[in-house]
């Protein structure tokens, strides 16, 4: 079942009127727009928009609860007034409805879409505009082109009581799960028993399938693994990691926030120990 089986996806450029029934998502950069009128919140169709912006096409997202959600982007030149509030994905998550967040994130992906894919990447002449899912076919030599995901694993390697996390230069004291990009004719399982033996030096048995995640940074698709250690000592590549150990469930160290499935997959772990 979708996450948020309610919306409804659409894909229309569209000159649409501002209306009470509309929920827009106003990107400037890499930021979401948000009225900071006492609690932060996504601007509605009744709602005044940046007076000094310039909105650009207004794409339709999809529909929820009677609402169309309604992506434009605003010039990153343009000047605020102190009402509105820029927020990053990162930053927004837990201040508005989780799935206004998860739709933001949508609205990301598909202006990152629009601005990497102007061109075929065949014979460079100009693609066509976006129509269904997103397509768009060259207007010289009809190559298509879909929007780009690229998968990658979550690998949450344990042995009963203790969950193996690694770390990254620059993270500090955080710590999480193991993670990799799919490889061209892999499959995700070949893939979690690959990354977790070239990043960690050990091997799993026994994989599980968790949960996916959209990810909007920018266009990854996480996908989540649990694994049972079967052998080897950890020998981390230096190249990808700055360490790796085991911790036991109720004595994990700082962990990724709680947006990300990772985090999710390691609290799932941590209560399953505890029952």
């Amino acid at each position: 079942m979708p996450l948020f089986p309610d919306f409804q996806r659409v894909y229309e450029l569209t000159d649409l009127v501002p209306a009470a029934e509309t929920v827009w998502v106003l990107l400037q950069g890499h930021c979401v727009l948000m009225l900071a009128d006492g609690s932060a919140r996504l601007p509605r169709g009744e709602d005044p928009l940046p007076h000094a912006a310039r909105l650009g096409s207004q794409i339709v997202l999809g529909r929820l609860a009677g609402s169309d959600y309604v992506l434009a982007e605003i010039a990153e030149d343009a000047a605020l007034d102190e009402v509105w509030e820029a927020a990053d994905l990162r930053g927004l998550y837990g201040r508005i409805p989780e799935v206004e967040w998860f739709i933001a994130g949508y609205a990301s992906q598909v202006v990152h879409w629009q601005r990497t894919s102007e061109y075929c990447p065949v014979c460079a002449s100009p693609m066509g505009s976006p129509g269904q899912e997103w397509r768009r076919i060259c207007t010289n030599c009809g190559h298509e082109r879909y929007p780009i995901v690229s998968p990658a694993v979550l690998a949450l390697v344990h042995d009963g009581d203790h969950v193996l996390l690694a770390h990254k230069p620059g993270w500090g004291k955080r710590r999480s799960i193991l993670a990799g990009f799919t490889l061209p004719g892999e499959s995700l399982e070949e893939c979690v028993h690959r990354e977790v033996l070239e990043e960690a030096g050990v091997r799993v048995q026994d994989l599980s399938y968790f949960g996916s995640q959209p990810w909007p940074f920018p266009q990854q698709l996480m996908i989540g693994f649990f694994g049972r250690y079967m052998s080897g000592d950890i020998v981390i590549d230096a190249d990808e990691l700055a360490g790796a150990d085991w911790y036991n469930y109720d004595a994990l160290p700082a962990l990724p926030p709680p947006l990300s499935l990772s985090r999710q997959m390691i609290d799932a772990w941590a209560r399953s120990r505890q029952a």
